[in-house]
């Protein structure tokens, strides 16, 4: 899209918070250009959190936002869909401090938007193009981003378990292929690590509605698995959610290797960090650029 987004009409849906288990509604309120993707907790008199890795406050099982001491908890899925169908500017209104897990999945995030429509603006998008290769490692996980003249990724995981092991989903995120390919994949566990995470203070609100539990040899959900390789799907969902805190729609290709959200966030960290790695373009000088490397 040449111009930045809003939606057509405000949209709202209530739930539950995944891993605090409080109730909590959430509207998508449209925005002017120029605004960005910005929480407000209505709970505390509409104080602002902008959707920006510079407040990015945990990385521990969910992606958290926090400013002034003000959270906003489990924002990936929410941030996923509304980056890979570019919405630029929207309010996000909600009156608890975690985004509402739904099903588990960016599915329901999806027909929300379908529902409520796109709206262009007339300002030009301006996208954050990788100049040069960045990788973040840790032991046996890396993450890496190389130049690209489209946000494509490839996502890598991998568990000890007979319905899931190796996989592996490579993915030029558009709207259409976000949607039919990694938005109905859901968030997931494993029963023996239940306890541990309840001890924690995680998974209060956690039940087979919103989650895919496996068992040592299978899953205890009812319906069994939407697609045999659901993990990596959302794995690669929890990726673009990450990503979106860059601020700006991406050109570049993002490799993960057995990667979360703590590494996501320290390559968003990584790229910010450092000017030289990106240029900030709109789709009149990515035009212009092909022009004269045509005419050279």
């Amino acid at each position: 899209m040449r111009f930045e987004t809003t939606l057509q009409k405000t949209v709202e849906v209530s739930g539950v918070g995944l891993h605090h288990g409080v109730p909590v509604r959430l509207r998508m309120v449209p925005a002017l250009a120029g605004t960005g993707i910005v929480f407000r907790r209505t709970d505390l008199n509409h104080f602002a959190i902008p959707a920006s890795w510079k407040h990015v406050a945990r990385v521990s099982y969910a992606t958290s936002l926090m400013r002034q001491g003000v959270l906003v908890s489990t924002t990936e899925h929410l941030l996923s869909t509304l980056y890979s169908f570019g919405i630029d500017n929207l309010y996000l209104d909600i009156d608890n401090l975690e985004v509402p897990i739904l099903d588990g999945s960016g599915l329901p995030f999806v027909q929300l938007l379908q529902q409520a429509g796109i709206k262009q603006l007339r300002k030009k998008r301006k996208f954050l193009q990788i100049r040069r290769p960045v990788t973040v490692e840790d032991g046996r996980k890396r993450i890496s981003i190389l130049p690209a003249g489209e946000f494509r990724l490839t996502c890598d995981v991998e568990f000890p378990h007979p319905l899931v092991g190796k996989q592996s989903m490579d993915l030029t995120v558009t709207p259409e292929s976000y949607a039919a390919q990694l938005s109905p994949a859901r968030t997931f566990g494993f029963e023996q690590e239940l306890a541990q995470m309840r001890d924690m203070g995680l998974i209060r609100g956690a039940s087979l509605d919103c989650a895919v539990c496996f068992t040592p040899d299978g899953v205890l959900n009812p319906g069994g698995l939407r697609f045999p390789d659901e993990c990596v799907r959302h794995k690669a969902l929890d990726l673009i959610g990450d990503l979106a805190l860059l601020g700006k729609p991406l050109l570049g290709y993002v490799i993960a290797e057995r990667a979360g959200h703590a590494m996501h966030a320290a390559l968003v960290a990584r790229i910010m960090s450092d000017s030289s790695l990106y240029d900030v373009v709109t789709l009149d000088d990515l035009a212009s650029q092909l022009t004269e490397m045509l005419v050279s």
